[in-house]
């Protein structure tokens, strides 16, 4: 009877709800990607990401970076060589990469320079920095040198080792995209899309190569151990800086918005070439203006409505469970690694995890001598979105020498764990963070909603923040440089004062 009664409930079943149900599984389980390609299958656990990779940079010995070799009157740079010869440069960090063992590798943009600089003047004809400035310093390559660029990354030995291991996906940023800081604007957006995709081994026939920018999306794992991977171009349709106009543009809002309302996953990652929860430039001011998406307000808020949104949203037409959630942040650009956070407004905390660069860093364009000022300003400048942890290896939690980022699920673990790291070119965190994913999937998880308190941490936005200390960095910088420079000065003095009174003693003698 019970068999009997068990055989009617099944067969009273609408065939049509069978078969949605069994779609639904089989795409889950298989996991899949906007442009056709079946990523790995199994479970994903380890992830990693990084961005600034200058292909001719080397870092065994940096002091090849600065040598010259001079023939005559002729001065050839160890990139003009590594062209000239083809020699690819060694460098240490995709070792640490490697070592790390990632399923999946993330390049979140300036995946090469492939624009040109021209020297810094002041004076002159041509003059590329200040008030007075009437040349632009970057200038964009050619296609067959962008071309040649490319190859040469592609080329690097540990690169391709980790491109055998791992499965490869990524973005753009604006050194990659053609000229420096560049939007919407930049003539030569087409064709370096082409190069782009070419680098990535993106299918002929992908989406990506007929629509107008690089922005796609990738889900890994099988059901109940999802991770959908947002990539997002933040220059093809972006507005000219200081104009808060879009980043994305209609289109990319659009395919963003059914991204994130689309099926469930359990982690979801949001990347983006440039800071979304950090706004460097309203305390770097008026020295530095990094980009980021606290530039552009209205984009910003737009994309924390969004998420929100999605995560509040219920899927009620199949199963009644939630659509979005898990989402957190990953980032580069700016040539440090740093871990921010974001509180206020949200159903829980929204997390960036910024790792940048992996040849490019602050710490490397400036003698080993005065790495502690850099460390030290750093530590000084003010931060609100700054997450500060026992972990990291220095007090301000910025971490400016080449790095990358990593990203390990511990799916088996009750509860189970997200763990974030930016780490250093020989695999050791330099900052982490271990994020419980229940309090990334549960609605208001997030202690301070409800509480008017404006000056929280992780709450209080950069802009806002008191004149004096807003612009504490341009302070500390303009006085450190006033302290060196009244130190040199005070050495030739005192050097100058010896000398002479040596010369007269002489001639006294």
């Amino acid at each position: 009877m019970e068999m009997k009664s068990r055989g009617i409930r099944r067969s009273s079943l609408s065939p049509y709800l069978l078969f949605l149900v069994l779609l639904v599984s089989l795409s889950k389980a298989s996991p899949s990607s906007s442009n056709g390609e079946l990523p790995p299958p199994g479970v994903v656990s380890r992830i990693a990401f990084g961005s600034c990779s200058n292909q001719s940079a080397p870092q065994v010995h940096e002091s090849i970076y600065f040598f010259q070799i001079i023939t005559g009157s002729t001065v050839f740079s160890v990139t003009n060589i590594c062209y000239r010869c083809n020699y690819r440069f060694l460098q240490s960090i995709w070792d640490a990469v490697l070592d790390f063992d990632p399923q999946v590798f993330i390049w979140l943009g300036d995946n090469i320079y492939g624009d040109n600089k021209r020297p810094f003047r002041i004076m002159g004809k041509e003059r590329t920095i200040g008030p007075w400035k009437n040349v632009p310093r970057f200038f964009p390559s050619t296609e067959e040198e962008m071309r040649r660029r490319y190859l040469l990354a592609k080329g690097n030995p540990g690169y391709s080792n980790l491109r055998q291991t791992a499965q490869v996906i990524g973005t753009w940023d604006d050194h990659d995209y053609g000229l420096n800081d560049a939007g919407k604007e930049f003539s030569k957006k087409e064709i370096n899309q082409r190069l782009l995709l070419d680098f990535l081994d993106e299918a002929e026939d992908s989406p990506r190569r007929r629509q107008d920018g690089v922005y796609t999306s990738y889900i890994f794992g099988p059901s109940g151990k999802q991770i959908k991977i947002i990539l997002l171009d933040t220059r093809y349709h972006r507005d000219p800086l200081f104009s808060d106009g879009t980043i994305l543009g209609d289109s990319q809002w659009q395919w963003l918005e059914n991204e994130l309302y689309g099926p469930e996953s359990e982690i979801t990652i949001i990347a983006s070439s440039i800071q979304v929860v950090s706004n460097l430039s309203a305390i770097t001011s008026p020295l530095f203006y990094p980009e980021s998406w606290g530039r552009f307000p209205k984009e910003r808020k737009r994309l924390y409505k969004l998420v929100k949104d999605s995560k509040a949203e219920l899927n009620f037409h199949l199963f009644g469970v939630l659509m979005r959630s898990g989402i957190f942040f990953i980032s580069g650009d700016v040539h440090f690694g740093e871990i921010t956070r974001y509180d206020c407004g949200e159903q829980y905390p929204l997390y960036d995890i910024t790792s940048s660069g992996l040849t490019q860093a602050i710490e490397k364009v400036v003698p080993k001598l005065f790495a502690f000022l850099v460390r030290a300003i750093a530590w000084w400048t003010p931060s609100t979105m700054r997450v500060y942890s026992s972990e990291c290896r220095y007090r301000s939690c910025t971490y400016a020498q080449p790095n990358f980022g990593a990203i390990q699920i511990i799916w088996d673990e009750v509860p189970q764990r997200i763990r974030v790291e930016v780490r250093d070119s020989n695999g050791d965190p330099a900052t982490a963070i271990d994020i419980l994913l229940s309090d990334l999937q549960s609605i208001d998880t997030n202690k301070i909603i409800g509480r008017p308190m404006k000056y929280e941490h992780h709450c209080l936005l950069e802009s806002e923040l008191p004149c004096f200390w807003r612009h504490s960095f341009a302070f500390i910088v303009f006085a450190s440089s006033a302290g060196l420079l009244l130190a040199m000065i005070l050495l030739a003095y005192t050097i100058a004062s010896a000398s002479k009174k040596f010369l007269l003693k002489f001639k006294i003698d």
